[in-house]
């Protein structure tokens, strides 16, 4: 991909500054970051616009840094209010799901402040967390468990900020907060409506006995879904639930023989754990078949795409044409292929970056 508004010797230029900072993998890519930057210079872009940028890329920067580590440890976000204290037993609940989730071997991601995020901190233990922090007038320090080692960085912008606590996770828990936690559970759910994030487990906990999230459900079965802005098996995916053992259970054991998906073309390929046996493909066609523009579920080896980029070659596989306007009730399926005879035990799933290609 060039920039026709960038001098091709301004590309050359780039590409011999790489190579004399022997900068050698994924040349392309760098190369496009830097002239990109270049092409901000000559758009007469205002120093206000300038200053987003820099900082946003600098920010980026630090927390794949923080996250490179850790690469190959599961992990899951907690969302929740800062407001929690800890005497509330939303707290509670949230150190216990902590730790079990630390026990099974996830690490904890949290926005590294007070309330829920501290608990969820202190559950995991400092070992097991890592934290992404906003700078705020009233909240600048990143609460001690995750300060005490350093797995923190401090973002400026909320956007950035997010970007960084749904990349890296491959499960989230939402737990009972205010605007700023409903506008994370909302960009969750639209990035899975929308098919622009990998199916992942998102869980709504409660407190024993709470009814904070089923306020929700009810406000979407009585008016979101008659107005039809939202379809009808949109909160499907989502695990609402008072129960931490269950919560923990929908994270870790989404993983359970689901691995990865990737389109190729106008078709659908799932990455298992097990290979299926014909009689659980029959019946995937049976109770799924009708999610399919042609064609039937079917087991595959790696597509010749997925050879040449090594993207997860070694596992057993399903292709099918599916629609792409039914992403939604893919977490049917999902939680359908963990369910058969032949899927291994729980265990934690690869890193989100050695599912994805």
């Amino acid at each position: 991909m060039t920039d026709s508004t960038i001098p091709p010797e301004v590309t050359e230029d780039v590409r011999r500054l790489l190579a004399d900072a022997g900068i050698t993998d994924d040349t392309e890519l760098v190369s496009r970051i830097l002239v990109t930057g270049v092409g901000l210079g000559l758009d007469d872009t205002s120093r206000l616009d300038l200053k987003i940028t820099s900082a946003a890329l600098s920010e980026m920067r630090l927390a794949f840094r923080l996250f490179a580590p850790y690469r190959d440890i599961p992990k899951v976000t907690v969302f929740g209010s800062a407001r929690t204290r800890p005497d509330d037993p939303l707290y509670t609940t949230t150190v216990d799901l902590a730790r079990e989730l630390a026990r099974r071997g996830w690490m904890v991601v949290t926005g590294a402040g007070p309330g829920i995020m501290q608990a969820a901190a202190e559950g995991a233990g400092a070992e097991h967390s890592l934290g992404v922090s906003i700078r705020l007038p009233f909240e600048e320090k990143p609460n001690a468990i995750v300060g005490a080692n350093s797995r923190n960085v401090a973002m400026k912008y909320f956007f950035t900020r997010k970007l960084m606590l749904v990349k890296e996770s491959s499960g989230f828990v939402c737990m009972p907060g205010g605007f700023g936690t409903l506008d994370e559970m909302f960009e969750l759910l639209t990035l899975q409506q929308t098919g622009k994030a990998e199916p992942t487990p998102i869980v709504l906990l409660d407190e024993p006995g709470g009814h904070f999230w089923r306020g929700l459900q009810q406000f979407a079965d009585e008016h979101l879904i008659p107005s039809g802005v939202i379809s009808p098996d949109d909160l499907d995916r989502v695990l609402v639930t008072d129960s931490v053992e269950r919560a923990a259970e929908e994270v870790t054991g989404f993983w359970r023989n689901y691995d990865s998906l990737r389109w190729i073309g106008q078709r659908l390929v799932l990455r298992l754990r097990a290979e299926p046996t014909d009689a659980e493909v029959a019946e995937l066609n049976e109770r799924f078949g009708h999610l399919l523009t042609t064609g039937r579920i079917e087991r595959s080896g790696p597509r010749r795409r997925e050879v040449q980029d090594d993207d997860r070659v070694d596992l057993p596989r399903l292709i099918m044409s599916y629609d792409q306007f039914r992403v939604g009730q893919l977490f049917h399926l999902i939680r359908a292929v963990n369910s058969l005879a032949s899927a291994p035990p729980a265990a934690p799933p690869a890193a989100p970056s050695q599912r994805r290609a």
